[in-house]
């Protein structure tokens, strides 16, 4: 484990450097990206070259010598909480500003942080990422909807407004004009970023593959311009970092009890069927719909598993990261496997129980990272409050030696798992009274 002065350097280090990289991507993001006259529809792109003149957005690399830490303390950044993420992904209920002034109910979060791809990284396969694009592109213009299919020319979508921040790229309520149906469309710029692409490419291949899976966000389809790569998705109500910061309300155990099932069998199925590790998991990247189901989205940061284990440094939102991850044994060779996110469900789970991000005291990255790799992690006590099943399944999910942690498929076998695999919970109207709390917090 790394000295607690050679950590601290480097954290410095980076700080100072984020402050020039958070003033772009703030200018950046005052660019909606909407349909505009000058985008040729469709055109190949290389994967190294510069399709656009604009600036690549940040995103997100692993714990070490290249990454960018965040400064939490500054209000301004309070929007962000994390990375580059789908902080507001929900499509019915309106965005909430940088400047918003809404308490965060003892929820506050230090920054995280700001991608840079680092030197060291293992490269992708260059062939694999070009089939992967040639693939993609025979899809695209092809919108699903209600099971039928519409070749649709761009300027057929019509933007309604800013639901976020995906990774890489921006969240955009839309219209598809001929059948008036609604969308969130995940919008990324095209560049010369070989790690902005592979993001891209990796965002696509996955969501594309898992469209039908229930637990995952689904694909309505795909759009892929000289300057833009448009990913369509079904429009959700809200996700729940969202939900928690609009309610100020804890998530109550059996409502709790279906998004664990729903969560831990997405994770398994991206592990399962397509070698998938996802990254980032965290409150913002849970969508919830008015019919109760719960979904995983964002998969720009995932990354492909080999020989079960992660190769590459992309990474998360420091605030979930697991302690294998922020300090590995071997900083030049990053080895880590899917217990990553079973840490990071954790601390997700902890956060949506208790209705307060567990190092909310934390002002600094440093701090949080520091917590996590010195200090007990935040279990909950059976009670009153929570049952002995849930503080269980915490326990295990937050149990600090990774190689003791449970995997996916041991989770699913958790009694926790178990009973609201079968309980009969109302999810939908539960949500449906939690949608009139943040009505009222709206007016």
């Amino acid at each position: 484990m790394s000295t607690s002065s050679s950590l601290n350097q480097r954290i410095n280090d980076l700080e100072r450097r984020l402050k020039v990289e958070n003033k772009s991507r703030d200018n950046d993001r005052q660019r909606h990206l909407v349909p505009n006259n000058d985008l040729v529809f469709p055109r190949p792109f290389k994967l190294d070259g510069h399709a656009s003149p604009r600036k690549p957005r940040a995103c997100v690399n692993e714990v070490d010598a290249q990454s960018v830490f965040e400064r939490g303390t500054s209000e301004s950044h309070e929007h962000e909480r994390g990375n580059v993420t789908s902080n507001l992904f929900g499509g019915d209920f309106p965005a909430t500003s940088r400047s918003s002034s809404a308490p965060s109910s003892g929820r506050r979060r230090p920054g995280g942080i700001s991608l840079e791809p680092g030197s060291r990284s293992r490269q992708p396969d260059s062939a694999d990422i070009e089939q992967k694009y040639k693939e993609i592109m025979k899809m695209t213009g092809i919108l699903t909807l209600n099971k039928q299919k519409y070749n649709t020319d761009i300027h057929e979508m019509e933007a309604l407004g800013e639901l976020g921040h995906g990774t890489c790229g921006q969240v955009i309520r839309m219209r598809h004009k001929p059948t008036n149906h609604l969308m969130a469309v995940k919008q990324m710029r095209r560049s010369g970023n070989k790690e902005e692409n592979k993001r891209i490419i990796m965002d696509l291949d996955v969501v594309l593959k898992c469209h039908d899976y229930p637990y995952i966000v689904q694909c309505i389809g795909t759009f892929i311009t000289p300057s833009e790569v448009w990913i369509c998705m079904e429009l959700m109500s809200t996700c729940l970092d969202k939900l928690l910061k609009r309610t100020r309300l804890p998530i109550p155990e059996k409502i709790l009890g279906k998004m664990a099932v729903a969560i831990v069998k997405a994770l398994d199925y991206l592990k399962e069927k397509h070698g998938v590790i996802h990254r980032d998991v965290k409150p913002s990247n849970i969508l919830l719909d008015q019919n109760g189901i719960v979904k995983l989205c964002d998969f720009g940061i995932s990354g492909r598993l080999v020989d079960s284990k992660a190769k590459t440094r992309s990474a998360g939102c420091a605030a979930y990261m697991a302690p294998e991850r922020i300090d590995p044994p071997d900083p030049q060779r990053p080895d880590y496997d899917i217990r990553a996110d079973v840490w990071s469900l954790g601390i997700t789970l902890v956060e949506l129980t208790t209705g307060e991000f567990p190092y909310k005291d934390c002002k600094t990255d440093f701090e949080v990272l520091t917590k996590v790799l010195q200090d007990d992690p935040p279990l909950l006590s059976p009670g009153p409050m929570y049952s002995h099943e849930l503080c269980s399944f915490i326990r295990d999910c937050l149990t600090k030696d990774y190689k003791k942690r449970p995997k996916y498929r041991k989770l699913l076998e958790h009694p926790f798992i178990k009973k609201y695999e079968v309980e009969s919970v109302d999810v939908a109207k539960w949500f449906s009274d939690m949608s009139e709390i943040m009505a009222c917090y709206s007016s």
